[in-house]
């Protein structure tokens, strides 16, 4: 026959266990993805014509737990201009959110949810870990909430330690921890995390 042969199915080819870094990064991920939640702020508007005042997307980022009464921390500059906030759990609940801390010179910002108290195991805390003695090299993993609709995992290394940068109102901050990480403009205000899954960092910006 001079028709072509039909191809045959192939068998899977099974690929045994995970290694243990690999095993590690997966626990690592599932521990503190439900403490990285979405925000999205909204804008006043005035109609020129009309006059009537309407409310309007603004930006969004991410932010992360940081305990059980409902204090989320993210950046400043992803709140930064917005008329209000609405805070995206893992689970999608959305709350209103109040603005209740800023320093704009270390772009952070600290908002409050109410959550009522038979929810509150929707808002597990940030593993604290410090970032005074990080090493140039040590592994360091970004976790955010770029969408609302799912968390992101990227992984890099400590690339250097004592770095500035600019903040958003124009002032230096000093002591910043760059790395590799892939971050995008959505993960702004998510965690950086040690391998133990421990919070140092604050994602901030894109070189």
């Amino acid at each position: 026959s001079h028709g072509a042969a039909l191809a045959q199915p192939r068998a899977v080819v099974p690929r045994g266990e995970l290694d243990a870094e690999e095993r590690a990064t997966i626990a690592l991920f599932e521990r503190a993805r439900d403490s990285v939640v979405y925000i999205s702020t909204r804008q006043q508007v005035r109609d020129i014509w009309s006059r009537n005042v309407y409310s309007v997307p603004r930006g969004t980022g991410s932010g992360f737990v940081w305990d059980n009464a409902g204090h989320i921390v993210t950046n400043f500059h992803v709140i930064q201009g917005g008329s209000g906030a609405r805070v995206t759990l893992a689970d999608q609940t959305s709350f209103n959110a109040k603005l209740v801390g800023a320093f704009p010179d270390r772009d952070l910002a600290v908002l409050k949810i109410d959550v009522p108290p038979s929810n509150v195991y929707k808002l597990p805390p940030i593993a604290i870990g410090t970032s005074r003695d990080l090493q140039v090299g040590q592994r360091v993993y970004a976790i955010g909430n770029p969408f609302g609709l799912d968390q992101t995992l990227t992984l890099g290394i400590v690339s250097a330690l004592n770095r500035e940068i600019e903040s958003f109102n124009g002032r230096t901050i000093r002591g910043v921890v760059q790395t590799d990480a892939a971050i995008n403009p959505g993960n702004s205000g998510g965690p950086l995390l040690d391998s133990a899954g421990r919070l140092i960092g604050v994602n901030t910006q894109i070189a």
